[in-house]
């Protein structure tokens, strides 16, 4: 992509703006923590089925066929999808802020 000089010393402006490390290192750092939550839960999911599988076998209660792996193989799904809510509620908030000071400050 072919950019004018004066985008380029708007991106130049932006790079060196003490702001946009600020909501970089916020960034990654919040998507490493989550990234490793999802990690860790997903591994002692694997590990339990590794190890323990007449554990996650075992049913819920007597007459049932829903055994133990089932609600927890559910639950995992289902915190990738509250991970990934929280995710996308702390990006549409602070770092949306972030951005948007960091446009003002550059257009000014």
């Amino acid at each position: 992509m072919n950019e004018t000089p004066e985008q380029e010393a708007v991106w130049q402006q932006v790079e060196n703006n003490p702001r946009f490390h600020e909501l970089v290192h916020k960034r990654q750092a919040f998507a490493l923590l989550l990234s490793v939550i999802m990690l860790v839960l997903y591994i002692g999911f694997i590990l339990l089925i590794a190890f323990a599988p007449a554990w996650l076998g075992t049913p819920l209660h007597a007459g049932t066929n829903v055994t133990r792996g089932i609600p927890i193989g559910v639950g995992l799904i289902v915190m990738s999808f509250v991970l990934t809510g929280v995710y996308v509620w702390r990006a549409n908030g602070e770092f949306d802020r972030l951005t948007k000071q960091i446009l003002s400050e550059v257009k000014s």
